[in-house]
């Protein structure tokens, strides 16, 4: 079970699900969930960070179980997204943890509007330019188009996933919101995101090198579906940036949370004494 407690608040015309807890009077810490999870990915770091900062968290949306907009789902229309939800909701200026496909769309934002974002935790998200990725990633980006996977029941397709996570399978409360958050259509149009990376990881690419944003690229070193060479191109094309793999698979948050959630917390604690 997990002490976070999640509700749906609107931004940007969109209903939004959220969880927040934390110091109200500390600094905003944002965490977006990862793909193919929810907000609920960040449970066993939930507390920990909770303790020294104020935390909100968000499923994205089109994933998790906040409301899709077609739309928003590319890294360049996501970031700014993420900027007018920090405008709306009156947040910035903010620290991102922004796992996975948050890794792009949390960049975009801080190269769009660095004095909105204080510091950035990201990787595990593809970044790399030629693509570098495997697996199931690489079959969903570069298939012809998605009609396969229309035809698949997203629970077939996803529950052998979770239930093979390395430090074992979520408990069955959020295995169960994992699954019914891209049930129906929803995994299937989530896709579209990392099916734009081919035309939008160059544009990206492009801006890095004028991130001044303080940036600790974590993730697993032993990542399959996107291998640690993404870590490495971030950390050679940003300025400012401290790469932190991790003994850990893509999934290193459920995987190996004492290392994930110490690393991002002496990160923020670090960032946020020199904001």
């Amino acid at each position: 079970m997990t002490t976070m407690k999640a509700a749906f608040r609107m931004a940007d015309g969109l209903k939004v699900r959220y969880a927040e807890a934390g110091q109200d009077n500390g600094e905003t810490v944002v965490l977006t969930c990862p793909w193919p999870e929810s907000l609920f990915a960040f449970r066993k770091v939930w507390d920990r960070l909770a303790e020294v900062f104020h935390l909100v968290a968000i499923d994205l949306p089109g994933f998790g179980q906040s409301e899709r907009r077609i739309e928003l789902l590319s890294p360049t229309a996501m970031g700014n997204f993420l900027v007018r939800m920090i405008q709306e909701w009156n947040l910035g200026p903010v620290h991102f943890v922004g796992p996975d496909v948050g890794t792009s769309a949390t960049l975009v934002a801080a190269a769009a509007h660095p004095e909105l974002i204080r510091s950035l935790a990201v990787g595990g998200g593809a970044t790399a330019f030629p693509l570098q990725v495997g697996g199931a990633l690489k079959d969903i980006i570069e298939a012809p188009n998605m009609d396969g996977y229309r035809q698949m029941d997203s629970r077939q397709l996803l529950a052998p996933v979770f239930d093979s996570m390395p430090g074992g399978p979520p408990p069955p409360d959020v295995r169960a919101d994992y699954l019914d958050s891209y049930a129906g259509d929803r995994f299937v149009e989530s896709a579209r995101y990392v099916r734009t990376y081919p035309t939008e990881l160059p544009a990206l690419a492009e801006r890095l090198p004028g991130i001044t944003t303080p940036v600790l690229i974590i993730g697993g070193a032993n990542d399959d579906l996107v291998p640690q060479v993404n870590a490495e191109f971030l950390h050679e094309r940003l300025p400012n940036s401290r790469l932190e793999p991790l003994p850990a698979g893509h999934f290193c948050w459920e995987e190996v949370p004492d290392l994930y959630g110490g690393s991002v917390l002496r990160w923020l604690k670090l960032a946020a004494s020199e904001s």
